[in-house]
């Protein structure tokens, strides 16, 4: 028999870590290998982990609700491969030992100190730690996740230029130097009585540090045109009932914006960028993110190369990814590639919204509810359907002039779609 370590998979591009929402397994379950183990929850996709061996499982090194990097340990499970075969090396002995002893004292060896895994940087970040001044556990000084949740549950979190007990002359010359007052650290919220209290966990709690990320680092702007669509309304309203009962899924208003979002980005590129510090990256690939909601979770999924597809193809696609998304089925792969987001809020009967832009891409366009107003036409009232197309845009990657060229066009598009001049299929 041999004991082995399941660890926590790569889910999704730039996915640093994952929740275990529901563990499948117990301690003493017989399993094989691809079974599913455990459900995990990351900002991009909601998976279930597979088993990399056949055995029996023997410790869960995580509870549900915990929050573990890439490539950290899940399980043990015990093997029915001998066990000359699994037997750990004397490096891997020492280096086991090392981690054991780091929990209680930093290494001497500090020469892995500055190498700061993902998930390291973004707890610090939220949480402003100078990472200088904390004492790393890991192999060579590095700093991992644990000794910054220590730091964080301490309460004595040192600053970008604090104070460190380890200064010495430093922090007298610090103290010679007036400097403005730091506001105070806010304090949660405490409950009242008859208050419920829900837990962060799971999607909300991946909404929340990927909404936090985006506003921290992306310098927000918006746009908003309103775009005359009772053509495009009648012409939809004409054939959806035929295209229902021809398809088998409905023909929404949505699918003819995504299509003609899809349509105006090839017309300008730029719309379908990434910032990527030192340079911009312009993506050859159009795959819009759309949002889809279940219960009080929030899924992201991609329509890949929407550019290519006619709208009766976006819809087929916004129908699939919509019953995944409210069965459970996503996928990673369901999940990644997106490159601009186009957001139904209208289905909610908002009017004009801000929408927060889905990091890393440089822009969201927020879908209003269509609404029926008094336009002039001909310096006479007339009742039109009209609709508000909202764009929250990345400053650093786009300006005024591109993205008000790029919503010109949407609109255009969309005042032009009746069935004299578009083709559905």
């Amino acid at each position: 028999m041999a004991k082995e370590k399941i660890n926590m998979p790569q889910l999704g591009e730039s996915v640093t870590e994952g929740t275990i929402s529901t563990w499948l397994v117990s301690p003493g379950d017989k399993v094989n290998k691809y079974d599913p183990i455990a459900e995990v929850m990351t900002d991009k996709v909601n998976a279930e982990v597979p088993s990399s061996f056949t055995g029996t499982i023997k410790e869960l090194a995580a509870a549900e609700g915990d929050t573990i990097a890439v490539g950290e340990l899940m399980c043990y499970i015990e093997t029915e491969e001998k066990a000359e075969e699994s037997k750990p090396s004397d490096k891997e002995v020492s280096e086991e030992k090392q981690e054991k002893t780091g929990e209680d004292a930093p290494s001497a060896d500090q020469s892995m100190k500055k190498r700061y895994s993902p998930a390291v940087l973004r707890m610090a970040q939220e949480n402003d730690i100078d990472l200088d001044q904390v004492n790393g556990t890991g192999r060579g000084g590095r700093i991992t996740r644990k000794d910054i949740e220590k730091v964080i549950k301490s309460g004595n979190m040192p600053s970008p230029g604090g104070s460190h007990e380890h200064q010495g002359s430093k922090t007298d010359t610090a103290d010679k130097i007036p400097s403005a007052p730091k506001a105070a650290a806010a304090k949660p919220a405490e409950s009242m009585p008859g208050d419920i209290e829900i837990p962060v966990t799971g999607v909300r709690k991946a909404i929340a540090q990927n909404m936090v990320r985006s506003k921290q680092e992306i310098p927000h702007a918006w746009m908003t045109v309103e775009v005359d669509v009772t053509d495009l309304v009648n012409y939809r309203n004409q054939v959806k009932n035929e295209f229902k009962q021809k398809e088998g899924f409905s023909l929404t208003f949505f699918a003819f914006f995504v299509k003609a979002v899809a349509q105006a980005i090839k017309e300008f590129p730029q719309m379908n960028s990434t910032w990527a510090g030192d340079k911009i990256i312009q993506r050859k690939d159009i795959n819009l993110s759309i949002a889809v909601a279940k219960d009080q979770e929030l899924f992201v999924p991609v329509i890949k190369n929407a550019d290519e597809k006619s709208i009766k193809g976006i819809a087929r696609d916004i129908y699939d990814l919509a019953m995944k998304a409210r069965s459970g089925k996503l996928t990673a792969d369901d999940m990644k590639g997106g490159t601009f987001t186009v957001n139904n809020t209208g289905s909610f009967g908002s009017i004009h919204s801000m929408g927060v832009i889905n990091h890393p891409q440089a822009a969201i366009l927020q879908i209003e509810s269509i609404v029926k107003r008094p336009v002039i036409i001909n310096d006479m009232f007339a009742a039109r359907d009209m609709v508000n197309l909202s764009l929250s845009l990345d400053h650093r990657v786009l300006d005024g002039l591109i993205c008000g060229q790029f919503l010109a066009r949407v609109k255009d598009i969309l005042e032009n779609t009746n069935k004299d001049n578009s083709n559905i299929y």
